[in-house]
């Protein structure tokens, strides 16, 4: 969430650069509320300090010999009114903190002003795509082709959108995802974690999934011992990210590097119709994340550190990819800024996103109360946190499956990664 000081200190300015995004902030309840607050503030400082003068002249009437019976109903009419103004400074100061979490995070500065997509910008673009002398295939027809790809039973299975994979292509999925995490955490300093599948409300919350987009995740009925509901991630970012929640963390254990290959979950409400066909966009998926927990003089210097740990990926297995940074109105609630990493799809004739890499500055940090100790003055401040993909490991394997692609229907295993398939060069 934002800096409620700054929320409150620069109201106007945070509504317009919150405008360059699409999010309309309603300046004239805020400032009611505000200026509510502030009546409510005083009131009860005032009731509070009548109430303590008057408790204080109880023991002096008494010692007077006065009857201090009517002293005493004075202060428990004060404390009535007292308790009554508490009760509705907390209820006005709810009201405030469920619109603070609604809010979305300020754009950085350096990010470029647009409404959608369409006004991303490309920085650079890295390999050069393939042209074949056949006529190319998706990677579904290519899947089901090497019978590795299973549709029809994940639906009678489960329903759409869901997968089952076999034999040599459940290998290479599999393959994708060690691999992607033997070079995270070998060549770019990671630590590897093993995660729950499973949040709380409270991990939600933090990393701010909740409560704008519950609709967008899937919810189990109370079924823990505690009795409490349990949700599905939708990235390893959410387990991964609230280990640092609640806590302060010395300056020299700075920059905190992990990353988890998981399973992640999506009802993907906002996307009936789209990518109807195929593995783009499931349900269920494997992605191999990454998080960094940062110095906030440093974050933006860890963005472009992490982009380039992702962007290894596509390298290693000579996947032609574009980055382009995010226009303010393409970018997703809680980022400041983020770099987008598009792979090329042959059957599409067009760039795909693969990873998105984000940079959460401390938005993320203010709800999770994650915290540093700094050096310069012993003090907890927040720290900045970052995420992004690296890579998701079904989009991976669809590139491959295009990129990789043979006249005769087989699929080439990528170099990179015939060590993790037993030497194997040619699925099919």
């Amino acid at each position: 969430m934002l800096d409620p000081k700054y929320l409150r200190n620069e109201l106007e300015v945070t509504a317009e650069r919150l405008a360059t995004r699409g999010f309309i902030l309603d300046v004239d309840n805020m400032t009611k509320l505000e200026e509510k607050r502030k009546s409510l503030q005083v009131e009860t400082e005032e009731l509070q300090a009548s109430r303590n003068a008057i408790s204080k002249s109880i023991g002096q009437a008494k010692q007077r010999g006065e009857d201090i019976e009517p002293i005493k109903a004075q202060v428990g009419d004060l404390g009535a009114k007292l308790d009554a103004k508490k009760a509705e400074l907390a209820e006005l100061l709810t009201e405030i903190n469920n619109i603070a979490m609604s809010v979305p995070n300020l754009p950085d500065e350096a990010v470029p002003h647009g409404n959608d997509e369409d006004d991303n910008v490309e920085i650079r673009t890295w390999g050069t795509p393939k042209t074949f002398d056949f006529e190319v295939k998706d990677h579904l027809d290519i899947g089901e082709g090497v019978d590795g790809l299973d549709f029809k039973n994940a639906v009678k299975i489960t329903g759409s959108r869901f997968i089952v994979m076999k034999g040599q292509i459940a290998r290479l999925n599999r393959a994708l995802g060690q691999f992607m995490l033997d070079m995270h955490t070998q060549e770019h300093g990671y630590t590897e974690a093993y995660v729950p599948l499973m949040v709380n409300e409270d991990s939600l919350l933090g990393t701010g999934q909740l409560p704008k987009f519950g609709e967008d995740l899937f919810h189990t009925k109370p079924a823990t011992e505690e009795a409490q509901s349990l949700s599905l991630i939708p990235t390893a970012e959410v387990p991964l990210t609230n280990l640092v929640r609640d806590t302060i963390i010395d300056e020299t254990e700075l920059p905190i590097k992990m990353t988890a290959l998981t399973a992640c979950f999506r009802s993907e409400a906002g996307s009936y119709g789209r990518d109807t066909r195929g593995l783009i966009r499931q349900h269920q998926f494997d992605k191999v994340e990454l998080v960094q927990i940062v110095h906030p003089e440093q974050s933006m210097q860890a963005l472009e550190e992490l982009t380039g740990h992702a962007e290894k990926v596509l390298q290693a297995l000579e996947l032609p990819y574009r980055t382009v940074v995010l226009c303010t109105g393409d970018m997703g609630f809680g980022a400041a800024k983020t770099f987008d990493i598009e792979v090329w799809l042959p059957a599409q004739n067009t760039y795909r996103e693969i990873s998105s890499c984000s940079n959460m500055k401390d938005f993320q940090a203010r709800r999770m109360q994650a915290r540093f100790r700094n050096k310069a003055d012993n003090k907890p401040a927040l720290v900045h946190t970052l995420n992004g993909s690296g890579l998701a490991v079904g989009r991976t394997l669809v590139a491959i499956l295009e990129n990789y692609q043979n006249a005769d229907g087989t699929i080439t295993v990528p170099a990179a990664l015939r060590p993790y398939m037993g030497g194997l060069e040619v699925i099919g």
